[in-house]
């Protein structure tokens, strides 16, 4: 899976892997942050959220722009980074809660954003031009895979780093976290808190500190002041992040270098060498047929981001409200970090076992297993016997399947590819769009019986297995559609607009992700089955598209 391929490959998806670590580690908490700290509604809250998130994948498409036309990709990377930095320290200053603290949180929200669309697509475009290298050409599909198993092992650790650092200050001031908190502090700052809300919550203030149900006001201001800043300290480890991922661009740019050069600067040196054979040219029918392709697809996975990216709104509301928060019983090591890691060690060693050639190979694998084994169960049997849980952590699951099942998914598309049955990377969005419906299925089924959402959590709670099952599913469609996606605009995009391509494609993530805010409003005004049920069907219809116009599509990718 790792043999064959450049060095620049792995430089560009370590320096990947730390930006996303920052990002998924403040993406973890921001919804929390926003209603706990400001106490805002969930229209608005989910108006802000899918207007960052679609400015966050949008603007890759100007990233594009001034690094094909004008700084080429690695400065325009750098330069995204600088500006990402700004907006994460931003939103690591402790604030109060007026005007100033909201244009400073929309400040920083912007900066990440303007800094995202500068450094994501292009790097993108590097790990592309690695592969136009004929030399490396066939191994384009899974150098993709590995670069997107990257991403999610950042992503992977970014909530147990979010809700290490939230608890970590919490309890620094002697509290815990509570969900059922700040929705009725709100209230009642508001007045509008019931009797039994009102005894609710003298009873949790008296849990956290002793007699401070006597004085709910103050309990109150305190724990939301706290609560914040844990999640400002939260956000300041994309800082860290960020520079970690800095220091490896630059460090190594040795092993990439060759690959950052644009149409532009290739045409510019190809005229001063007098070589006009240079830089290939497509014609104005190949280049509108490629560009229509290109925009048939992005349209289908805008409807995948709108379903996806509910993890970081309507599923953390569903985990919030609707979700047992402590588990029992083997249900314990799911949200164990530690026992998850060595579970990860575990599975490698055993894929080592099956790969390798060598008995050598065969017996490190063996014994990596068997390590990785016994230290997970060791850090199981030290679990606590009911261990809490909170909302974000969940979004652990989804970089942790992509950990796991990206080689098993490589080895079966590679298998396949030997007999000459691989699927299009067109045909693997197709059913990765039916796959993403199944899903929401599962998270449908799971909610039925449920009460209508009223921004409280709900006295009937389901287990905790039925949003894992749905980050599974979900993880299955993602790997069939997002790398797929990113290589086959990779291989499609015409050469003097790949750095614009990988904008777009990201641009089409960031209608979707917008649209996440549409279900979210819909959240609280239907049953929760019916709300899981309108994605079903955006998905299922996506399939439908793109089986109708799968030919064409792929022609164009065969003649690419």
């Amino acid at each position: 899976m790792f043999k064959g391929h450049p060095k620049g490959l792995f430089v560009l998806a370590i320096a990947n892997m730390g930006e996303r670590f920052g990002y998924y580690t403040m993406l973890a908490i921001f919804v929390l942050f926003m209603q706990a700290k400001f106490g805002f509604t969930t229209e608005t809250t989910s108006t802000i959220f899918g207007t960052f998130l679609a400015l966050v994948y949008f603007l890759p498409l100007f990233g594009g722009i001034v690094a094909d036309r004008i700084l080429g990709y690695g400065k325009t990377v750098i330069l995204g980074v600088i500006i990402m930095f700004a907006g994460y320290f931003l939103l690591a200053i402790p604030t109060g809660t007026d005007t100033l603290a909201q244009v400073m949180m929309f400040g920083a929200l912007a900066l990440i954003a303007i800094g995202t669309g500068f450094f994501k697509g292009n790097l993108q475009a590097l790990v592309g031009n690695l592969y136009d290298d004929p030399k490396y050409s066939s191994k384009r599909d899974l150098a993709f895979s590995i670069f997107y198993m990257c991403i999610n092992i950042g992503a992977f650790y970014a909530p147990t780093a979010a809700e290490g650092v939230t608890n970590f200050f919490m309890g620094k001031e002697g509290l815990t976290y509570e969900s059922k908190i700040p929705a009725l502090v709100h209230q009642l700052k508001a007045n509008t808190i019931s009797e039994s809300g009102l005894q609710e919550l003298t009873s949790l203030a008296n849990a956290q500190v002793s007699g401070a149900g006597n004085n709910l006001e103050e309990f109150g201001n305190h724990y939301i002041t706290q609560l914040s800043e844990a999640y400002n300290y939260g956000f300041g480890v994309a800082c860290i992040s960020l520079i970690v991922s800095l220091l490896v661009f630059l460090l190594f740019r040795k092993s990439y270098q060759h690959a950052d050069v644009t149409a532009v600067q290739q045409a510019k040196a190809a005229a001063s060498s007098g070589n006009k054979q240079a830089v290939e040219e497509l014609t104005p029918k190949q280049t509108k047929e490629r560009m229509i392709a290109l925009f048939m697809v992005f349209f289908v996975v805008i409807f995948f981001w709108m379903s996806f990216h509910q993890n970081g709104l309507t599923m953390t509301f569903f985990a919030r409200d609707y979700t047992e928060s402590s588990v029992t019983g083997i249900e314990r090591i799911s949200f164990s970090i530690v026992s998850l890691t060595f579970l990860i060690v575990a599975f490698y060693g055993l894929l080592n076992v099956f790969q390798s050639k060598k008995t050598r190979g065969k017996l490190i694998g063996a014994g990596v297993f068997l390590i990785g084994a016994i230290a997970a169960y060791i850090k199981y049997s030290q679990l606590n016997e009911v261990e809490s849980i909170t909302p974000q952590i969940f979004q652990q699951f989804n970089p942790f399947f992509i950990i796991i099942l990206t080689p098993i998914f490589v080895g079966i598309f590679s298998n396949l590819n030997k007999k000459g049955k691989e699927p299009s990377a067109p045909r693997k969005i197709g059913f990765g769009m039916l796959i993403a419906a199944i899903g929401f299925i599962v998270l449908s089924l799971g909610s039925i019986g449920l009460p209508v959402p009223t921004g409280e959590v709900s006295s009937t709670l389901v287990s905790p297995n039925w949003l894992i099952s749905t980050y599974f599913i979900l993880t299955i469609a993602e790997l069939f559609l997002s790398p797929m996606g990113i290589s086959f605009v990779s291989r499609v995009a015409p050469p003097k607009y790949k750095g614009i391509m990988q904008g777009g494609w990201l641009a089409a993530t960031a209608v979707g992700n917008y649209l996440t805010a549409v279900i979210g409003y819909m959240w609280g005004g239907m049953p929760l089955w019916m709300l899981w049920g309108v994605l079903v069907v955006c998905c299922l219809l996506s399939a439908l598209f793109i089986f109708s116009i799968m030919k064409r599509l792929e022609r164009i990718t065969n003649n690419a």
